[in-house]
């Protein structure tokens, strides 16, 4: 998988940043570092700069379906700009965003087809 960056800000609603999750959580931003490298959150480059889709979060915590996703398609190959362009693009398979539909309770549909990519 190639490690270009996501241009693309159109793909979110809206990206926070470091900084606007630490406000968020209340936390520091080492833990949030911590979050990104256990593939709780998954931050991708937008501009130069870390941020994570609001898609991502439930309320102010990381979404608790993410995870099991995103190490999905890191153990396929996928670099954290790639997982994050995926999870926000509309799949033919499930017929709507893999954010959307892990929302929306497809939980095992969105790894399924997360597994089958390559």
């Amino acid at each position: 998988m190639s490690a270009a960056p996501t241009d693309d800000t159109t793909l979110s609603e809206r990206w926070l940043t470091v900084p606007d999750l630490v406000e968020r959580f209340g936390v520091t931003p080492g833990r949030i570092h911590r979050l990104f490298e256990q593939k709780t959150l998954l931050p991708a480059r937008v501009g130069g700069v870390l941020r994570v889709p609001s898609e991502f979060l439930d309320g102010d915590e990381p979404l608790p379906e993410l995870r099991g996703t995103l190490v999905v398609l890191g153990d396929n190959g996928f670099s954290d700009d790639e997982a994050v362009r995926w999870m926000l693009s509309e799949d033919p398979a499930l017929g709507t965003s893999p954010i959307a539909a892990l929302r929306a309770g497809r939980k095992a549909e969105v790894r399924r087809v997360a597994q089958s990519l390559l």
